[in-house]
């Protein structure tokens, strides 16, 4: 591998670049984990898996995957899983028969940070509505 490296130049470059961006999102991974919920970064790997961001079509319908393992992607239980997805569902960022398809406005949770606030939809019953209709018309 060495020896290919030294004398190979457009191999060592790209491998180099494989590297990298390896490290790379290693890095954001871990930031994730210690600084985001459960449910960004269910959102944040919704978002990878159907490759948004990416030059080219995206495809929002994202392989074929269960619930528990998205629970061991993210670090938390199957159950939480099957409630934000619910959560996603009810939102508009997600459609969920089996497989998922992943809404543009779900990268807005992402990049945004913008997650409609559960408690403040509780104390105001008549906002819940209102706040989903909004977010629809901001792209959310």
């Amino acid at each position: 591998m060495i020896r290919v490296i030294h004398e190979e130049h457009e191999f060592s470059d790209l491998f180099l670049k494989f590297l990298l961006a390896r490290s790379m999102r290693i890095q954001a991974d871990l930031v994730d984990q210690l600084f985001n919920s459960s449910e960004k970064r269910l959102a944040r790997i919704l978002i990878l898996m159907a490759e948004f961001g990416n030059p080219g079509t995206p495809e929002p319908l994202i392989p074929k995957v269960s619930q528990e393992m998205l629970a061991e992607m993210i670090g938390t239980t199957r159950s939480r899983v099957s409630i934000f997805m619910n959560r996603f569902r009810k939102l508009g960022f997600i459609d969920y028969d089996g497989r998922i398809r992943v809404h543009k406005s779900l990268f807005n949770v992402v990049l945004y940070h913008q997650l409609p606030d559960e408690k403040a939809q509780k104390h105001d019953p008549q906002s819940a509505p209102r706040d989903r209709l909004k977010a629809r018309r901001q792209g959310l």
